[in-house]
């Protein structure tokens, strides 16, 4: 049956085979056909062909009798086999009925055939016993090996029994050809009586009613009874006629004894016809009496049955059945059981019979029934065949879909049904019934089974279908108020991430996630968001990481010791995992801020705290250990400037660092703060020259672009400044070594003392030039002073006062004569101990 489900998946590229066939037939214009699959009827004339129809692509099956094949027999016997199979196909359209095949387009009649459609049909029985006639070649694949199985024998035989109890008590009609070309198993596996074309109606006698009238009346009592006896419907009786063909007669295989016996018949013939077919069906299409169209042997036989059926012939027969069939195949037509008495035997007590019948008969119970029946099916549907389950219980499963109340109920039969179906038949038979239940958000119990078999689907469904159905279906599962059903999804997200593309995971997963875990009151429902975060982390990419999962662990509005755990197990998986990793920027500025004060959270364990200040000191390692090899390339950069820059310094130049006095001052040695303290110059270092920059050239990957940029520019400028002439060097001088210092003097002693010395002497007047310009003996700097601001200013040539010290800071009288006048002190200042020197 799948490869039949394939091809009608395939049926827009499949050529039609009515068009050869059915040219002209009125059948083509409604239905489609793609594969010959079966025959059935009298010599399995008809050809079954799987179909649809046009208007609504509804399954069906088309009925075709092409005429040429009775081309064999003369005109009026093929006149005859037309007629007989005419009458049989417009019997069936007449007739509604569960257990009688259902037509969904009368006969039609063109000049090279007949047709009907009906339901879809798997084959006859005929053809699952091994007959083959009319059949195509090779034989399709689902007839291979096909064996049916005892329930499936069960529940069809009752099926038959049920057929023939509604003809006989309710239409009154006899089928009078039970026979395997007769019955038919269609696509869900149910057996239907075919092939009424030598049915025959009752009739009442008009003999009954005329003597029931003309008796006196003192005999009305017999009379009555005899009159009720007469007025029992009886069946015209057609003598077999070994000179019409045998496909326009019933198969005497299968015909009762009296036919031969009495020239009459009943519905007791028909009984008598399902024993025979019972026996067929056990044996293995083996016939209980096979005449082969021979009336003369036919009567033999006949007579034979009268002594009964021998035991050993109804060996095959199954144990709980075989004395029934020995009733049915009496010679004697009242000793056989009729059609309700059949369907009554115990054999039929069986829990598969009965769930297949309950089955067939559901839309006449109440949701009630309904609920307690599918709570218990599980059960049964553990000791059915698998064919059945797909093929007998699952249609009339899902039939209950249309009904949300009862879905609850019927879905976890559905799934218990898929767990033994291959991915084709999943995909044929269940998922197409599954799609628009995934879509059902009311009764949220449907959403719970689903999450609860969510393993099942991802397996059997394919991906184009996950990403449409069912991924849908979580993210309805997330947006919903149970707490269960969120558990569940988020436990099942992780198993199909790989199936969940780029945008839709940006997009609408993790927001969900993310939403749910910050949103909800429950720890457990958090901490799953938690955990499934972190199994989806391998199917994310580095920066989706980095900018959309670390970031919103701050957010969390929670410090359990379980939520923490799981924020640390996503911080340890994102920095461990090859693919991913944490930058040190984001180390040090974003998560080891967040993660040092929750280590100090009352409610760790002794185990959490330490697993938490393991990856604190890990981040911290792993920021230290990138940092350091850093600085360390810069800093060798920065040392290479500086000796290609720095002319040598003589070895006399260099003065030991003075050693930190105090504790104060070691604390801050080694700081690097020794140029922006002191002097500013390093004794043991000297700093780099205005021009020297600092380069590095570190690992890749660990200056960006603009440091890179500006080391270039920084190490250009300094080779020009290497390019350019070295000064000569300057003679250094001597130093003064206390040995040869002279003694320290007072010099404001010895200055005054001079200055008092001289107050005595006449001094010369002022130049002319000078005009009215202070001298500076006119000065007043103090009250001892006095005198010697009245005394007589020196004449010109007069010989010049001596000022001791001081005649050093004064320039020389040829100098103040012949050139203007110069300031006092010289230009350049001279260094201290210059000035000691000078003073000494």
């Amino acid at each position: 049956m799948d490869v039949i489900n394939k091809l009608y998946s395939t049926v827009s590229s499949t050529v039609s085979q009515l068009s050869s066939v059915l040219p002209g037939n009125p059948v083509t214009r409604e239905f489609e056909a793609i594969s010959h699959v079966a025959s059935a009827g009298p010599g399995l004339q008809w050809k079954v062909y799987r179909g649809f129809k046009k208007s609504t692509k509804q399954d069906a099956s088309i009925f075709v009798l092409e005429k040429r094949q009775l081309e064999r027999w003369p005109r009026g016997e093929r006149e005859a086999v037309l007629e007989a199979l005419r009458r049989g196909a417009v019997q069936l359209t007449k007739l509604r009925h569960p257990q009688i095949l259902t037509v969904q387009h009368p006969l039609e009649e063109s000049r090279e055939s007949l047709a009907f459609a009906t339901e879809p049909v798997f084959a006859s029985l005929a053809n699952i016993l091994g007959a083959t006639e009319n059949m195509p070649s090779p034989l399709p694949p689902q007839l291979h090996k096909y064996k049916l199985f005892e329930v499936e024998i069960k529940y069809g035989l009752l099926q038959i029994g049920e057929g023939l109890a509604f003809l006989h008590h309710d239409v009154r009609l006899l089928h009078h050809n039970v026979c395997p070309e007769a019955v038919v198993v269609n696509q869900q596996g149910a057996w239907k009586l075919f092939g009424f074309d030598f049915c025959q109606h009752a009739q009442s006698s008009q003999e009954a009613e005329f003597s029931f009238t003309s008796r006196p009346s003192a005999h009305v009592g017999a009379g009555a009874e005899e009159t009720r006896a007469c007025l029992q419907p009886y069946w015209p009786f057609v003598e077999y006629s070994p000179a019409v063909p045998a496909l326009a007669q019933p198969r005497l295989a299968f015909l009762a004894p009296e036919y031969a016996l009495t020239m009459s018949h009943s519905p007791a013939s028909d009984i008598f016809s399902l024993g025979a077919l019972i026996h067929c069906v056990f044996s293995e299409g083996r016939l209980l009496h096979d005449c082969d169209g021979d009336w003369a042997a036919f009567k033999r036989r006949a007579c034979e049955l009268k002594t009964g059926v021998p035991s050993r012939e109804l060996q095959a027969v199954a144990e709980g059945l075989r004395e029934c069939v020995k009733m049915m195949l009496n010679a004697t037509p009242d000793l056989r059981p009729d059609a309700h008495q059949f369907i009554k035997v115990e054999y039929f007590e069986d829990v598969g019979v009965k769930t297949l019948n309950y089955l067939d008969s559901l839309f006449q119970w109440d949701n009630l029934q309904k609920s307690q029946f599918y709570k218990g099916l599980p059960q049964v549907l553990q000791n059915l065949p698998h064919r059945v389950c797909v093929f007998r219980v699952l249609p009339c499963l899902v039939k209950e879909f249309v009904n949300p109340t009862m879905v609850p109920f019927v879905l976890p039969n559905v799934l218990l049904v898929a767990e033994n179906c291959s991915k084709e038949e999943f995909t044929a038979h269940v998922l197409p019934h599954l799609k628009p239940v995934m879509k059902l958000q009311e009764p949220i119990q449907v959403l719970l089974i689903f999450m609860q078999k969510m393993e099942l689907l991802l397996k059997l469904t394919p991906a184009a279908d996950i990403r449409t159905d069912v991924l849908p279906m979580l993210y309805r599962a997330l947006d919903s108020d149970a707490q269960q059903i969120h558990e569940l999804c988020l436990s099942v997200l992780p198993t199909f991430a790989g199936l969940v593309d780029y945008p839709a995971m940006k997009n609408s997963l993790l927001p969900r996630i993310k939403r749910l875990c910050k949103e909800t009151s429950y720890i457990s429902v958090r901490v799953n968001c938690l955990v499934c975060l972190g199994k989806l982390l391998e199917h994310l990419d580095k920066w989706l990481v980095l900018d959309e999962v670390l970031p919103f662990l701050p957010q969390i509005p929670s410090r359990e010791p379980a939520v923490l755990m799981g924020i640390l197990g996503i911080y340890k998986l994102a920095l461990t995992h090859k693919k991913l990793g944490i930058t040190k920027e984001v180390m040090a500025t974003k998560v080891l801020p967040f993660l040092m004060p929750l280590s100090i959270e009352n409610g760790l364990t002794l185990n959490q705290f330490n697993a938490l200040m393991a990856l604190i000191k890990d981040m911290v390692g792993r920021v230290e250990a990138d940092h350091r090899a850093k600085l360390q390339q810069l800093n060798s950069i920065q040392q290479e400037s500086r000796t290609v820059a720095m002319p040598a310094v003589p070895s006399h130049l260099l003065v030991a660092a003075p050693q930190p006095e105090s504790e104060m001052d070691q604390m801050f040695s080694g700081l690097g703060l020794d140029g922006f303290i002191g002097n500013g110059v390093s004794p043991t270092a000297p700093g780099p020259p205005p021009g020297a920059v600092a380069a590095s050239a570190p690992a890749s990957g660990t200056l960006s672009m603009q440091e890179k940029q500006r080391l270039v520019r920084q190490q250009e400028a300094q080779r020009r400044l290497t390019s350019q002439p070295t000064p000569s060097p300057v003679t250094p001088v001597s130093p003064v070594t206390p040995a040869s210092r002279a003694p320290p003097r007072d010099l404001t002693s010895s200055l005054i003392e001079t200055q008092l010395s001289q107050m005595k002497l006449s001094p010369r007047p002022p130049p002319p030039t000078w005009g009215a310009a202070p001298s500076p003996a006119a000065w007043q700097p103090a009250q001892g002073f006095r005198a010697f601001q009245q005394a007589p200013q020196p004449r010109w040539g007069a010989p010049r006062p001596s000022y001791g010290p001081l005649d050093a800071l004064l320039p020389a009288p040829a100098e103040v004569a012949t050139g203007p006048r110069q300031p006092l002190l010289p230009a350049k200042p001279l260094s201290a101990s210059e000035i000691k020197d000078l003073l000494s």
